[in-house]
């Protein structure tokens, strides 16, 4: 059974993260080129799973559309939020308190070499946590994400390079909703969002979620799951 190395971050500004993020993909990536090689004769990195919960931040990935973001730069700062253009698929999304986000660093070739089945499996995990919760979630045709009674509760994007993945999903847990109305969200102007605080009438326990994410995280994916400490640890270990 493959193993995935789990850090929590907590709390952290998205550029940084998004740096560290391409740097343990480029670590992954170097190593199975020399392996590939027999150039490398260590024990390569095992995936990693990364949680963190950004400060107010919008993304517009390359696919994106500028005019989503429906704030200028002076409203973004008087809400205190950032504005990022990134490298992941997919339109313009929030994050912010509130919200766990988690970025899979993965080799698909250690699993399966299939877009559409990974944006799946991930889909899936998020649907059985809503289970737990009590909702029924699912999938809209055509449209990456998992539904809640016709409301996102969860966003994904992803960037691969040589089968590894980063970027993720973006779940709504006791998330401020009103953030979303200074975009369209994912591009998608007939739609609302939720979130399980929403769905619920109370705050629930971000801690517990993350709990679940990783059972079923271990379950869909076929994997292990190993906690590895926070940001000093994944620098100490990977980098």
């Amino acid at each position: 059974m493959q193993q995935v190395e789990l850090y929590d971050l907590g709390s952290a500004s998205y550029r940084p993260i998004w740096d560290l993020q391409k740097e343990v993909q480029n670590v992954l990536i170097t190593q199975k080129r020399a392996s590939q090689k027999e150039e490398f004769s260590g024990e390569r990195q095992k995936d990693v799973l990364i949680f963190v919960e950004h400060p107010h931040v919008y993304t517009l990935g390359k696919s994106g559309e500028e005019e989503h973001m429906l704030r200028s730069v002076a409203e973004l700062k008087q809400l205190e939020a950032e504005f990022v253009k990134i490298d992941r698929g997919g339109d313009i999304t929030y994050h912010g308190p509130g919200q766990i986000v988690g970025y899979p660093i993965m080799d698909l070739d250690r699993h399966f070499t299939d877009i559409h089945k990974y944006l799946r499996y991930l889909e899936e995990v998020l649907i059985r946590v809503c289970s737990d919760y009590g909702f029924e979630a699912g999938r809209i045709e055509g449209l990456t994400g998992v539904w809640v009674n016709n409301e996102k509760i969860c966003a994904m994007g992803i960037r691969c390079s040589r089968w590894v993945t980063m970027h993720g999903f973006a779940f709504n847990v006791n998330t401020n909703l009103d953030y979303f109305g200074n975009i369209v969200p994912c591009g998608i102007d007939d739609k609302a969002v939720t979130s399980l605080e929403k769905l619920t009438g109370h705050k629930i326990d971000p801690e517990e979620v993350k709990k679940r994410i990783q059972k079923h995280f271990e379950d869909v994916f076929g994997v292990k799951i190993e906690p590895a400490g926070g940001e000093e640890e994944i620098r100490h270990n990977i980098l």
